[in-house]
């Protein structure tokens, strides 16, 4: 049966043709320019699409109908129309030169907000905050960031976001939730704990920047002024519930003086703070029990200031330095510990530890207070190991991490040196050696004066027939699975190899460093 031309499917009115456009289509369906619809996805958090069917060519950039329809219907879209309209005006008041004109016309300026954005796309409180880490990393990346018309980053998007930054360090302090740091070539990584959260961002090293000519700052400024908004809703909720008002007070004579932290004033509904104390230092026996609780630092101005505060305060302990905004000096007596970051020092005052900047961070990693010997002012330093690392996982237990988890569980009596601690560790290799060198003797023997081989080898011969019938095991489950099941199962065991043979590589590397020295 022949059907009638009439009743023929046309080509692109249905299946996935018919539900994606590509960029072109839509910026011609929208009647926008390029940068205004990719500002105006940016805000509403619409994303390209991969069809399994690309009609228009594989180098095409698709978007979905029903993506395309939600911004049609965006009242925002109207607000950017009449910008452009309004920048219209402008460009042609002073191309007239009628300079008075074009002041009013800019007082004049249509204005939006993004409250209904944020509202839109996060309906729970949770949601925002487990969808924070991209805004804090942006926002702490334009706070270091100087600001520059060639490549339209606003001053006041570089304040607002210095102020940002400030105010979630007072948080982290005030709700002492911090719980690991590493630090990188890139800056500091943070990890915290925020109304069962995991939260973690990166913030840059204290150094000029320099600006890359390759790289679009409009689109991060446009992401930037969502995620301002979006952290100032989260931070409202954050506040208020640890009884403090929300925006806090900026004091602009210490934030001028590089105070950092210290600039910022909160105020809490319940009890109000001093503003000495600044932002985060909570009242006494309010949060008992950190790490550093009881103990005064003091920061050398070779130091990471800002982030030697963030961390310390976070878990309890007092900070000074030398300049505005400081409590302590540097001869207070109440100071327990000197960090320095220099290779010797001139003098020592006594009754006080002197460590390096490392040891903070890595007693904040493990959760206890290390020894301070060795991270003593010139000494060697101990690896800086990652937190972000699961040991079990990748099958690998550096020996420091295996010292200070015998440290924690309270197996050493004393604390040892890491080279006492390799020597305990060469003796129970030669102990090994020395039972497997008497096993073989034992079996040899046994083989000479006839005897049963088998019975003697009867230990290790079960261990070997134990991993074969594992292995075969393992072979028939591989035969009865699907194909997609055994392709993943392949994957994960090649990864677990891989694992297997790059711990390998690194306990074959220590035995070498070992032997050498």
């Amino acid at each position: 049966m022949v059907l009638n031309k009439s009743m023929k499917q046309k080509k692109g009115k249905k299946g996935s043709a018919a539900q994606y456009l590509t960029r072109t289509q839509a910026l011609r369906k929208l009647q926008l320019s390029l940068p205004e619809f990719r500002r105006l996805c940016i805000l509403k958090g619409i994303h390209p699409r991969e069809p399994r069917k690309k009609p228009k060519g594989a180098n095409k950039t698709y978007y979905h109908v029903k993506d395309l329809a939600f911004l049609l219907h965006e009242p925002l879209l109207e607000v950017f129309r009449h910008i452009k309209a309004y920048q219209r005006k402008v460009n042609k008041a002073k191309a007239k030169q009628q300079l008075e004109l074009a002041e009013k016309l800019c007082l004049r300026r249509p204005q939006y907000t993004l409250d209904k954005l944020v509202r839109e796309r996060y309906p729970s409180f949770v949601d925002a905050v487990r969808d924070i880490d991209d805004p804090l990393c942006i926002v702490n990346l334009f706070s270091a960031l100087p600001a520059s018309k060639g490549y339209k980053i606003p001053v006041d998007s570089v304040h607002n976001s210095r102020k940002l930054s400030l105010e979630w360090q007072a948080y982290v302090v005030r709700a002492g939730c911090l719980k690991k740091v590493f630090v990188a070539v890139k800056g500091f990584y943070y990890q915290a704990e925020v109304c069962g959260q995991t939260v973690t961002w990166l913030v840059p090293h204290e150094r000029s920047q320099v600006l890359p000519a390759d790289v679009d700052y409009r689109v991060m400024v446009t992401f930037l002024e969502f995620y301002q908004t979006m952290l100032k809703f989260v931070f409202f909720k954050l506040y208020h519930d640890v009884n403090l008002k929300y925006p806090p007070a900026l004091d602009a004579d210490l934030e001028s003086n590089a105070a950092g932290l210290n600039a910022v004033i909160t105020e809490g509904e319940g009890a109000a703070l001093d503003e000495e104390e600044g932002a985060g230092e909570v009242a006494e026996g309010e949060r008992e029990g950190g790490l550093f609780d009881g103990m005064v630092f003091f920061l050398s101005r070779e130091t990471p200031r800002e982030s030697l505060t963030f961390v310390i305060r976070s878990l309890g302990g007092s900070v000074g330095w030398e300049g505005e905004g400081s409590k302590y000096g540097a001869d207070h007596p109440s100071i327990t510990h000197h960090v320095v970051d220099r290779p010797k020092l001139r003098e020592e005052v006594s009754g006080r530890e002197y460590v390096q900047p490392q040891w903070v961070y890595d007693s904040v990693n493990f959760g206890v207070a290390l020894p301070v010997d060795l991270y003593g002012v010139g000494k060697k330093l101990p690896p800086h190991l990652s937190p972000f690392v699961d040991d079990e996982a990748e099958g690998y237990t550096p020996d420091y991490a295996k010292f200070v988890a015998n440290l924690k569980s309270g197996e050493e009596q004393s604390i040892p040196s890491m080279k006492a601690q390799n020597l305990s560790k060469e003796e129970a290799e030669e102990r090994q050696e020395q039972e497997d060198e008497a096993r073989y003797r034992t079996e040899l023997e046994a083989e000479v004066s006839g005897k049963d081989v088998k019975a003697v080898k009867a230990g290790s011969g079960a261990g070997a027939s134990g991993e074969r019938d594992e292995d075969d095991e393992e072979e028939m489950e591989g035969m009865v699975m699907t194909r997609k099941d055994r392709k993943l199962y392949e994957a994960i065991q090649k990864s677990k190899t891989t694992k297997r043979e790059r711990a390998a590589k690194l306990t074959e590397r220590r035995k070498k460093n070992k032997t050498r020295k």
